[in-house]
């Protein structure tokens, strides 16, 4: 299965000011996230981004946050899986009814809320999809352990340019233009 922009939904777990130097390469997760965020307002991909206990971990790291269309959702949480969240589901509910039936997920921690966000949606018939290059746990091995554990309950495991280049599906057109530059 492909990713495809008009089906997509794209969540971004937790980018938290406090959470983030923690994260073994935070950098690079804050940056292709980023670029995930970018591509997803070229061509009309909603967003979804979710905040764990911002009281304790603060608020979106202020990159992402002024990523963020004024319409994606910014949405708190308290349970670890964005899934078992009744703001998460009102609104990812609307964008599934809508013929949105794949999620692309991104953000920290690989091995705990994204795991268990990925894990519940996937449980909830949603083709689930983990950008890997754009998410990020404590440590390596714990990045890796959830990668292993998402792929064997058929989470596909992909990068960005995967998904950059699914969603655009075409070269040569304005909104392949613009999405291509953010890689080069």
């Amino acid at each position: 299965m492909l990713m495809d922009a008009k089906r997509s939904t794209l969540v971004v777990i937790d980018l938290q000011e406090r959470l983030m130097p923690a994260i073994d390469g935070a950098d690079e997760v804050v940056r292709r996230s980023g670029q995930l965020i970018e591509a997803a307002r070229n061509l009309d991909v909603p967003i979804i981004a979710t905040e764990q206990y911002p009281k304790g971990l603060g608020p979106t790291v202020p990159a992402i946050k002024a990523a963020l269309p004024n319409d994606a959702a910014i949405l708190s949480k308290l349970t670890f899986s964005a899934g078992k969240s009744e703001d998460f589901l009102k609104v990812w509910g609307e964008k599934r009814r809508a013929g949105r039936d794949q999620v692309v997920i991104c953000g920290t921690e690989t091995h705990v809320c994204v795991l268990q966000t990925a894990a519940d949606l996937k449980a909830r018939g949603a083709e689930v999809f983990l950008v890997t290059d754009a998410a990020g746990s404590r440590t390596e091995a714990n990045k890796k352990a959830a990668v292993r554990r998402l792929s064997r309950l058929g989470v596909a495991c992909v990068t960005t340019e995967m998904v950059l280049f699914e969603w655009l599906e075409v070269a040569g057109t304005e909104q392949f233009k613009s999405v291509s530059k953010l890689i080069r």
